[in-house]
């Protein structure tokens, strides 16, 4: 049996990640190797935005259910997402299995190595690190001030940026700067 006739069962003709039935196929979650138990089934909004990075969180609200599927390599593209999309919220409720957490961290460095990320103290930073805010800092547009010693954990790593990470400070996504924070 092919993979693609293989996935298109396994998922019951659905986009295992949002549930779309239209415009189908395979992504690999990488790193992969081309085989259907690192592959998942779907749609061509999902596959689009995963290559491209652009990550619509209204289009991945449907991580929510995703992220409790039995396949493997749906459950750690959903951890993958959450963790781009900066949801803590919904991370802190996902376990993981060893093997399946180096699958995600793997994935999640990778892309990333291009830039390296370093806090207050030179000490550098990878995506999932937890960071403590070293002064209140203002969030511009947000209505708050994230304050001194506030903990921001499972942060993203921007990949145009070198000086940014975000994370969720008050359950708000935000940009932080790395001069203000220390690793935890």
């Amino acid at each position: 049996m092919n993979i693609e006739k293989e996935l298109s069962a396994r998922s019951g003709g659905v986009c295992e990640l949002c549930g779309s039935s239209e415009s189908l196929g395979i992504l690999e979650v990488a790193p992969s190797d081309g085989s259907s138990e690192q592959s998942i089934y779907a749609c061509s909004i999902c596959q689009e935005q995963i290559k491209n990075e652009t990550l619509d969180e209204n289009h991945f609200n449907c991580l929510n259910d995703s992220m409790w599927s039995e396949v493997v390599a749906v459950k750690v593209m959903s951890t993958i997402l959450l963790n781009k999309l900066g949801r803590q919220d919904l991370l802190e409720m996902i376990y993981l299995e060893d093997a399946e957490q180096k699958w995600v961290d793997a994935a999640l460095i990778a892309p990333q190595s291009k830039l390296v990320h370093k806090d207050a103290n030179g000490v550098i930073l990878q995506a999932g690190d937890s960071v403590v805010i070293l002064k209140d800092l203002e969030v511009k547009g947000a209505g708050f001030t994230a304050k001194r010693g506030t903990t921001v954990t499972r942060i993203g790593l921007p990949a145009d940026m070198d000086d940014h990470i975000e994370g969720r400070v008050n359950g708000t996504k935000i940009f932080l700067k790395t001069e203000f924070l220390k690793k935890a």
